[in-house]
């Protein structure tokens, strides 16, 4: 990992003159909170291990707080905003501060969640101050989409970073939790106040690290699929009270038959949802191809 100081960053008075110049108010239905605290931003930086060699994919840049600090160290920075505006504008931003980095950034003018591909180099990293509202959908679908995404640092909403990265059997262990691990190891690695974004949210963010690995085995005589396994999860925490052969009833077809294929895969009948891990959820889904 490189340590290299990302020069001028912007601060409340460089994003403040952005804003207005570009009319720009914030909006909470595209989850617009801006970082203005360049040591924030360096922190970001830092807890995400980024090295030349890496491509970084920002969601979500804004005015570009968090893009310059990434331009430092990151070989590429393809940077995907929904706002026109500040699409537009990032490039502009890149070439008045960091002229010499500039090279280094592209810009796609999409809804991250509508993706189909990622233009241009292959991105090994996501660093994003990720829209509170579409957080876990955007993390998820990248993580799919771009099979090359080694690792990753996000800023989301404490609460969702909570569950993102917690461990079965915890109160907030649910869906977040088993899809991430699907894809990937993940630990909250930090928190950040409220005060350094513009406008002020109304909670707390913390900062969670994801390193990809490889995918729950199933036996190699019943491949499973995302898919397959997604839905499992899925029935398994639509009725998070319930004990797995009553909760995952409709999905095999009867209470019977989801105590079939519980046994089969090795998994307590009587347990519930919140207590398996994401090698559990991936035995049973490849026990009902059976």
């Amino acid at each position: 990992m490189s340590i290299i100081d990302p020069g001028p960053l912007l601060g409340p008075v460089e994003i403040r003159e952005l804003a207005q110049r570009l009319d720009l108010r914030p909006t909470k239905t595209l989850g617009q909170n801006f970082v203005h605290d360049p040591n924030t931003i360096r922190r970001i930086v830092r807890a995400a291990e980024l090295d030349e060699t890496d491509v970084v994919l920002e969601v979500g840049p804004g005015l570009g707080s968090l893009s310059l600090g990434l331009l430092s160290l990151c070989g590429h920075l393809t940077a995907v905003e929904i706002d026109a505006r500040l699409a537009a504008e990032l490039p502009s931003t890149v070439a008045a501060h960091a002229p010499h980095r500039a090279d280094r950034l592209s810009v796609i003018e999409a809804d991250a969640l509508a993706l189909s591909a990622v233009p241009g180099p292959a991105p090994t990293a996501l660093v994003a101050n990720l829209p509170y509202n579409v957080a876990v959908p955007v993390l998820l679908h990248l993580l799919e989409l771009v099979p090359s995404l080694e690792s990753g640092l996000i800023l989301v909403q404490l609460e969702v970073a909570d569950r993102l990265v917690a461990p079965p059997g915890s109160k907030v262990y649910g869906i977040p939790s088993a899809k991430l691990a699907w894809y990937a190891t993940s630990k909250r690695v930090g928190t950040v106040p409220r005060a350094v974004f513009w406008p002020v949210p109304n909670v707390e963010s913390g900062l969670v690290r994801f390193v990809r690995v490889a995918r729950p085995a199933a036996p190699a005589d019943r491949p499973v699929s995302r898919a397959a396994v997604f839905a499992v999860i899925d029935a398994a925490f639509s009725q998070r009270r319930k004990m797995l052969r009553s909760a995952l009833a409709g999905w095999a077809g009867s209470a019977a038959r989801a105590e079939q294929v519980l046994l089969a895969a090795g998994v307590d009948p009587t347990a519930r949802g919140e207590t398996l891990d994401i090698d559990a959820f991936a035995r049973i889904a490849a026990a009902r191809s059976r």
